[in-house]
C-alpha cells in the first residue's frame, strides 16, 4: 500500500487539497516487519516512484491496527488478500469504510497487481495512480471543496 499513499500525497500537494486529507499506510501482514521494525520501500518500487518525482525517503512498513478503523474514514486495500487480512484485524466493517482502490475508479473488484510477483512496476504505478485520483476526486466532491 505504500505506493498508494505516496501517490496520494503527491496528488493532494499538486491539487492544494491537503486540508481535506490525513493519509497513512499500513501493512495487513507482518511480512515486512521484523523485530518490531518495518522494512523500507522495496528498491524497484522506490525507483519507479523516483521516476515520477515522488520520494519515499524514511518510509517504513507498519502494521494496521483495529484502532485504525475508528481513526480513518476510508481503509483502502490493493487486493483481495489485503481485504481479507484487514477484515480479520478490524472485524466487521459496519460503516462501509473498507474497499479496494480500483473500486473507486469504476473497476469494481479488480486488484492492483503486486509488482513483487509480476515485476511490472509501471502497470502497478499506473493503476495506483488511477485509483488514487478517482478516490481523491470523490472525497473532494463529497466535501464540497
Amino acid at each position: 500500500m505504500t505506493n498508494g499513499v505516496l501517490n496520494s500525497y503527491d496528488l493532494i500537494k499538486k491539487t492544494n487539497t491537503e486540508s481535506l486529507f490525513h493519509i497513512a499506510s499500513a501493512a495487513t501482514s507482518t511480512e515486512e516487519i521484523w523485530n518490531g521494525k518495518g522494512n523500507p520501500v522495496y528498491p524497484p518500487a522506490r525507483e519507479e516512484l523516483a521516476r515520477h518525482g515522488i520520494s519515499c525517503e524514511g518510509k517504513r512498513a507498519i502494521q494496521v491496527t483495529k484502532q485504525d478503523y475508528k481513526t480513518y474514514d476510508y481503509l483502502i486495500c490493493m487486493d483481495a488478500q489485503n481485504l481479507r487480512n484487514l477484515k480479520r484485524i478490524i472485524g466487521e466493517d459496519k460503516e462501509n469504510k473498507v474497499s479496494l482502490l480500483l473500486d473507486h475508479a469504476g473497476r469494481k473488484g479488480e486488484a492492483i497487481a503486486d509488482p513483487w510477483y509480476t515485476g511490472d512496476f509501471k502497470t502497478t504505478y499506473r493503476d495506483v495512480e488511477e485509483g488514487c485520483k478517482a478516490l481523491h476526486d470523490k472525497i473532494v466532491k463529497e466535501s464540497g471543496y
